[in-house]
């Protein structure tokens, strides 16, 4: 069984009754159509009426036998042609569609024939039952409507069946690009994080054991929450807190920090490791360089149906690294909400106002269900 075979038969029940149901509505419609052009052109016999009864039994009982006969060739044999390799919804390739087409036309117009004159009570020839000739060509007719019909429906489930296929696709490689980058990120992080407590060991032993112990925890705590895909907003800031933390150790008093998770906020889903290329950023760009050191200010706040995160400091500012947020970490932020959210988030790093430090800013949507903030 091919993929676009198991893809198709996959659909719910409810679903494909709906759409052999609405197929059934559209063609009656188009009966009705039909009953009009042959009543202008007087191409039949009769009132309107009764014409009108006709090409709606005709159509109907034409659509019945097609689509029948369809969705058993669909079960039984592929619904893509030998060597086709696009989708074809469920559909069978074109030599059955034409067998399927010219019998089913055949038997609807014999099967609505009678019906109609069922519904009419004629004992004589009806309309569509004149003479070998008119009757001939009205089946004629009939083809031509039924395959219409039956290109139409078919050419928009084939390009529902394909549209679905590349959207499967653009997820599946939207997943393994962020599965790219969250591999780089963690070992980035983790390698600055070694290489600051390297530097610690020939300092103070005593302080780059305390270092080690909190990078050990630190990574344990992390190691569960990182692999998902999404995390609450208060696990992100909790991290955040602990890396600080572990940062402090090195920094001492010269490393401040302030958090505000309002409740509101706090369950909102953000992907894992979001924030801490930007806070790693401050730190390294903006208050180690620094003499004095400085602050770092995380907030989170809600705009309507918008989540809004800024880091801030009051190191340095943006230098000659990081004009316009390049760093490999900030280039990872803007990659991972590309992928996730596309136009739906932003992220900007600008001068923090004041004259010093810098603004790394996040919008994205603000969302506490699984299912809404995945791609």
């Amino acid at each position: 069984m091919n993929a676009a075979r198991a893809t198709a038969l996959a659909a719910p029940a409810e679903q494909r009754w709906r759409g052999f149901a609405l197929r059934g509505l559209k063609t009656a419609i188009a009966g009705v159509g039909v009953a009009i052009c042959l009543w202008t052109l007087t191409l039949t016999r009769g009132g309107f009426m009764t014409t009108l009864v006709y090409s709606i039994c005709i159509s109907l009982m034409c659509w019945l036998f097609i689509d029948g006969a369809r969705s058993l060739a669909v079960h039984r044999w592929p619904v893509a042609e030998p060597g086709h390799d696009a989708p074809r919804g469920r559909w069978p390739g074109w030599m059955w569609m034409v067998a399927i087409v010219g019998i089913g036309a055949v038997l609807g117009y014999a099967a609505g024939n009678e019906i109609a004159n069922q519904l009419l009570g004629l004992n004589e020839p009806g309309p569509f039952n004149s003479s070998w000739r008119q009757t001939i060509s009205l089946l004629v007719l009939a083809l031509v409507p039924a395959m219409t019909i039956t290109y139409f429906f078919q050419s928009r489930e084939v390009i529902s069946a394909q549209r679905a296929e590349v959207e499967r696709a653009q997820r599946q490689a939207a997943e393994q690009q962020l599965m790219l980058l969250e591999s780089q990120l963690e070992p980035h992080m983790l390698f600055n994080t070694l290489a600051n407590l390297r530097a610690l060991i020939g300092v103070d032993a005593d302080r780059a054991q305390a270092m080690l112990d909190r990078l050990i925890a630190f990574l344990r705590a992390s190691l569960a929450g990182s692999r998902e895909r999404f995390h609450p907003l208060a696990d992100e800031f909790s991290r955040l807190a602990d890396y600080l933390a572990l940062m402090q150790i090195r920094m001492g008093p010269r490393l401040q920090m302030r958090f505000e998770l309002p409740p509101e906020v706090a369950a909102a889903l953000v992907p894992p490791l979001l924030l801490q290329p930007l806070v790693e950023n401050s730190i390294k760009h903006g208050l180690e360089p620094k003499v004095a050191g400085g602050r770092i200010e995380v907030v989170a706040r809600r705009e309507g149906d918008v989540l809004v995160i800024s880091v801030r400091d009051d190191g340095i500012g943006p230098g000659p690294e990081t004009p316009s947020g390049a760093s490999f970490g900030l280039a990872h932020v803007r990659e991972r909400l590309a992928t996730l959210y596309g136009a739906r988030a932003s992220f900007a790093f600008e001068p923090a106002g004041g004259g010093e430090g810098t603004l790394a800013s996040v919008r994205l949507p603000f969302t506490t269900e699984t299912a809404k903030a995945a791609p």
